[in-house]
């Protein structure tokens, strides 16, 4: 007896040992599946850490952030798409200068974006036209500066002075200045400030952050910057005044 009972056990060993009994599938039988190679294991396993990374992984394209519209969440449209005269609007349908408001910017703002593509744009074609809506609007200077003649000074010395500091961006560039790619801009909060009426030859007061840095890669990955001296807000979206310096 005790002998039988030792060949049934060593039987069974034999069996499990050679992959010949099946575990019971959860309905009580046998699984018919036959066990997947490594390689699908391994698939499986792949696609499995794939789906996991991008579930978890943060939102960061333009449809991840939303204008409110009414009631509505809307995506903003694609941002070489968007009329930047109406971000902000400018002027009123009385064709009026709208008034500054103490919204603050964002910099995550599909405008300044948009203005920042232009303003690297402009510094790799060494065109300050094409950074132009990226400018602090003559409209809005008029309204910010006290000062005598405020649109002959926004002008003969910003604009100018803009345009100059396009051209020695441009040549910071090297000869292959299409083969860099902009990162986007570097800017420290800590110098965000609201800067009140009667500062700065100012009749109006705005949100100002000085001294941000445009970075770029080589083509070999290496990083460097570019000085972005002053930008300015006016209702809410950010605009420069000063690229390379206060002159």
């Amino acid at each position: 007896m005790i002998a039988l009972r030792a060949l049934v056990l060593l039987s069974l060993f034999t069996a499990c040992s050679e992959g010949r009994l099946a575990s019971p599938s959860p309905s009580g039988s046998p699984s018919a599946k036959a066990p997947a190679s490594s390689s699908t294991q391994a698939g499986l396993a792949s696609n499995s850490a794939a789906s996991s990374s991008s579930a978890g992984a943060p939102l960061t394209s333009p449809s991840a952030s939303a204008f409110a519209t009414g009631s509505a969440l809307l995506p903003p449209p694609a941002p070489s798409a968007l009329d930047l005269a109406a971000f902000p609007q400018i002027v009123g349908p009385d064709g009026a200068t709208l008034p500054q408001t103490k919204d603050r910017p964002e910099l995550t703002s599909p405008a300044f974006k948009r203005r920042l593509d232009l303003l690297w744009q402009a510094i790799v074609e060494n065109d300050a036209a094409l950074a132009e809506p990226a400018f602090f609007p003559k409209a809005a200077y008029e309204l910010v500066k006290d000062i005598e003649k405020p649109g002959a000074d926004w002008k003969h010395r910003l604009l100018k002075a803009f345009g100059r500091n396009i051209s020695e961006y441009h040549k910071k560039l090297g000869d292959d200045p299409k083969a860099l790619t902009f990162l986007g801009l570097d800017v420290d909060e800590k110098r965000v400030k609201w800067i009140d009426r009667g500062k700065e030859g100012n009749k109006l007061g705005y949100y100002r952050v000085t001294r941000s840095k445009l970075r770029y890669s080589e083509p070999g990955g290496k990083e460097r910057t570019l000085e972005l001296t002053s930008l300015i807000s006016w209702r809410g979206e950010w605009f420069v005044v000063h690229l390379h310096g206060f002159k």
